[in-house]
């Protein structure tokens, strides 16, 4: 039997056999921090000790956000240094929703952004809102999607959509994003909490063992793509604290345009320098012997 837990980021709640758990912070479109992503560890994980749970269900609360991502006020905070202790985090959830013994269904209204758009990837099903929106908004902040946006959305979109997605900043509202594949259903937003409820009912009168064994089965092949996780993990954490990522979160605070452009041109300097020292025959030690 699941005990009771106190949470200070998310809302859990079980009701008719179904977990639902909701990221509270609307304050900051759900956007997540390093205790938000503990809680919803937690949150997740403990839903192996009550066997007579059907489903679990994420959410985001309020009006307006399933969950924007990451909160910029704690990545502001990650270096090369510290990364780990966030991208261990996203990849835990990751991990522990993957590894549910039950199917984890996303629902979704508003946004559904960045880091929120890979939570909604983790999960098994995804239902939205008609005013759902789902993108991938990295390039235009500094940071990089690669904690299941990479691997996934190549494998429900197909390759091309997927780097239109991820290089463009292309966001699909959710009537686009059912017919590309992206989620599973779009519903009115007065009728998602129904219908998810229904989705959960259905899956109760199922075998609950043949559901949590297909769910292994069916998450076998993208399960060996771990080893991407983890060099994704480095990549990022090579973005995380450069003054580059920095331009790109503090525009999006100070809501301005980053300038993204003067980051290429020293590095054109660089490279120019290097090039030059190349053809002059300066690559070498130039000291007399």
């Amino acid at each position: 039997m699941i005990k009771e837990r106190k949470y200070n980021e998310i809302l859990f709640e079980l009701k008719d056999d179904v977990a639902w758990i909701t990221i509270n912070r609307p304050q900051v479109l759900n956007a997540f921090r390093e205790q938000t992503l503990d809680e919803l560890i937690e949150a997740v994980k403990s839903i192996r000790e009550d066997a007579s749970i059907v489903a679990a269900v994420i959410t985001g609360s309020g009006d307006r956000a399933f969950s924007a991502g990451g909160d910029f006020q704690a990545m502001m905070k990650l270096n090369r240094a510290n990364a780990m202790h966030w991208n261990d985090r996203m990849l835990g959830l990751a991990m522990a929703i993957r590894g549910a013994t039950v199917p984890v269904i996303a629902m979704v209204h508003g946004h559904c952004m960045g880091g929120g758009h890979e939570l909604a990837l983790w999960c098994d099903l995804v239902i939205s809102a008609d005013d759902g929106v789902f993108g991938q908004t990295g390039a235009k902040v500094g940071a990089c999607p690669t904690v299941g946006a990479t691997q996934y959305i190549p494998r429900l979109i197909g390759d091309r959509l997927a780097k239109e997605m991820i290089f463009l900043c292309r966001t699909f509202p959710a009537e686009e994003a059912v017919k590309i594949g992206l989620i599973n259903k779009v519903v009115p937003k007065a009728d998602l909490r129904r219908e998810t409820e229904e989705w959960c009912q259905q899956m109760k009168g199922y075998s609950g063992q043949t559901l949590r064994a297909t769910k292994k089965s069916l998450n076998f092949e993208s399960d060996e793509l771990y080893a991407s996780w983890q060099q994704g993990m480095e990549l990022l954490a090579e973005i995380w604290g450069s003054d580059e990522s920095l331009e790109g979160m503090n525009a999006f605070l100070e809501k301005r345009k980053p300038d993204f452009h003067k980051f290429r041109l020293d590095r054109k300097i660089k490279v120019d320098q290097y090039l030059n020292d190349l053809d002059n025959d300066l690559n070498q030690d130039q000291s007399k012997f």
